[in-house]
């Protein structure tokens, strides 16, 4: 008897095991199942992310079809682009959450409807159209100033960004490069061999007899602008004043048809990893508030919204202050089914999935805040809106160092950081490496005002390129919690530049400049923002809060002239002397 009951037990447990089994299977069968009653009658079956067209033509260059050329001519491959091993090698698949993993649908644009800032401004900032990067040089000339010519995507006359760019405080050109001071050196004997190291998974595309590719200059022009924009970073910026493929990187960033999509892991929020056609990558931020919501009064900066417009303005800000350390950034609507759904494998995301009482698309995911059904992102009836920002190059290539922010906040409900109760905290930090370099202080300032001006309390880290060690900027990564409050400034942000009253010199002019009617940062950023595809990002009197912080900040600086004297508080950084110096 008591064999028999081990017996009963043991194909029980079978059975358990055979039914977990089936229903694991089932699991993985039901999206191909869901995808594949979704095709319209007498449409081929491929499950795989590209249509069975692209799949077979001879190399993947030929989606780039530009606008204007006739489908013969989209169809033709581009000599000389990259291989897929090429592309994606240079791209950062880290999981860290301090880090920003650092592009194209090819749907039909609506036409730009009349921004909002436009209309508020009252004023016509002038008609903007991006050039072709076809036929521009990578790298800009570093003699001793820049091209008067107007930035990628100003259109010069009655248009007041191509007035600032085409001023001498924005045409001061860093120092001559060497190859110590660029992240790759871009060498045309270097020839990568793809299939070294292909995933099999990867769609077979490419001529078969082209085994090796060229890495060098006579390619350049032909590599996609994600890896343009990683070859060109520097020891002094993250891109030039004039490179034509930031502009068209933007583009990118909002048609480029998505293949693929991903959680990032890590991080309080729900943030997506994207890849596209070209195979670049870009964090997705999703849409979670309102443009002309505050935050609430009642929320602790640690617990607030990440703002997909903040990201996007962000940039636009850090470009026009001319400090360029921030990836770029750009708007776009994502249909949440064909877009998201329907290319993850990430089968944690596609669980979260469901229809709303509306019959709207909505997910959540899953994070440590907002990741619930009571918070689920919601499309119209599955269109939503999010901020792209590109990735920065793999770190097995271009390593970055995560730095501490001396004036972090404390992440508590009830205790304070010491820098808000020592006054002389400042002096501190300056007798601590790497601070005790003048440079590094001095970048720290700059983030200060920064984030002042976006209202982003949420700096605890920041981030350095490990090949130019100490003496290289700082990275402005992740800005979702700016441009939350317009009608309150946080003064505690502007804390580092009282306790330490120094600034740059260029900094402190250009921030003057921007306070004069002629070149108010406010008809500024509304002329940036106007391009974007998502306009208009910033609510009116998030864009009236710039000016008002502006002149915050100067009274700031100010104040420490007075105490301390010009010379004491300004560093000349751009006397001929320092230039042929800085950094080294």
């Amino acid at each position: 008897m008591k064999m028999i009951l081990v017996r009963r037990f043991r194909v029980l447990i079978l059975m358990v095991f055979l039914v977990a089994c089936a229903l694991h299977i089932m699991l993985d069968l039901l999206p191909k199942l869901e995808r594949r009653a979704g095709r319209p009658e007498g449409e081929s079956g491929c499950s795989c992310a590209q249509p069975a067209a692209e799949a077979a033509a001879p190399g993947w260059a030929q989606a780039r079809g530009r606008p204007g050329e006739p489908a013969a001519a989209a169809a033709a491959p581009e000599p000389g682009w990259p291989n897929k091993h090429t592309l994606r090698i240079l791209q950062d698949f880290s999981s860290d959450p301090s880090s920003n993993l650092t592009s194209h649908s090819l749907e039909k644009l609506p036409p730009a409807a009349e921004p909002a800032e436009r209309g508020w401004q009252g004023r016509d900032p002038g008609a903007t159209q991006p050039r072709d990067p076809a036929h521009r040089p990578l790298l800009g000339d570093h003699g001793p100033l820049r091209s008067s010519a107007p930035p990628p995507g100003s259109s010069g006359e009655g248009s007041l960004l191509a007035k600032l760019f085409e001023h001498p405080l924005y045409r001061v050109a860093v120092p001559p490069l060497t190859e110590d001071d660029v992240l790759f050196n871009v060498n045309s004997d270097i020839r990568f061999n793809p299939k070294a190291v292909e995933n099999p998974d990867w769609p077979q595309e490419g001529n078969e007899g082209e085994d090796f590719l060229p890495t060098g200059p006579v390619a350049v022009d032909a590599y996609p602008n994600w890896l343009k924009f990683h070859i060109s970073i520097n020891r002094y910026e993250l891109y030039s004043r004039h490179n034509p493929a930031i502009e068209a990187l933007l583009q990118d960033l909002g048609s480029q048809k998505i293949t693929s999509v991903a959680m990032k892991s890590g991080g309080t929020q729900l943030k997506l990893i994207m890849m596209f056609q070209n195979y670049g990558q870009a964090l997705f931020k999703p849409m979670k508030q309102m443009r002309e919501q505050e935050t609430p009064p009642d929320f602790f900066y640690f617990s607030d919204y990440e703002r997909h417009n903040a990201e996007i303005a962000a940039f636009h800000l850090d470009r026009i202050l001319d400090f360029r350390r921030v990836p770029p950034v750009a708007g776009r609507m994502v249909n949440m089914t064909k877009e998201i759904r329907d290319v993850t494998r990430d089968k944690k995301l596609w669980r979260t999935f469901f229809i709303s009482p509306a019959n709207n698309i909505c997910f959540y995911g899953e994070c440590s805040y907002y990741c619930s059904t009571e918070h689920a992102l919601c499309g119209k009836p599955d269109q939503i809106e999010g901020s792209l920002a590109a990735f920065l190059p793999d770190l097995s290539l271009a390593k970055r160092k995560t730095w501490r922010n001396p004036w972090r906040r404390s992440y508590h409900k009830r205790k304070k950081a010491e820098w808000e109760v020592d006054p002389d905290y400042c002096e501190e930090v300056k007798q601590t490496p790497p601070y005790d370099n003048p440079h590094r202080i001095l970048d720290l300032m700059d983030m200060t005002i920064f984030d002042f001006l976006m209202g982003n309390m949420d700096r605890h880290h920041y981030e350095t390129f490990e090949k130019f060690g100490n003496e290289t900027f700082i990275i402005h990564l992740d800005n979702g919690r700016g441009f939350g409050k317009y009608s309150h400034d946080e003064l505690s942000i502007l804390v580092p530049l009282q306790q330490c009253c120094r600034i740059r010199r260029s900094t402190y002019l250009r921030l003057q400049l921007l306070a004069k009617e002629e070149y108010k940062l406010s008809l500024l950023m509304a002329e940036s923002l106007q391009r974007d595809r998502v306009a208009p990002v910033l609510y009116p009197l998030h864009l009236e809060a710039l000016d008002r912080r502006l002149r915050l900040v100067l009274r700031t600086v100010g104040n420490c002239v007075e105490k301390d004297g010009l010379s004491s508080v300004v560093e000349d950084d751009l006397s001929s002397d320092h230039m042929a110096a800085a950094l080294r």
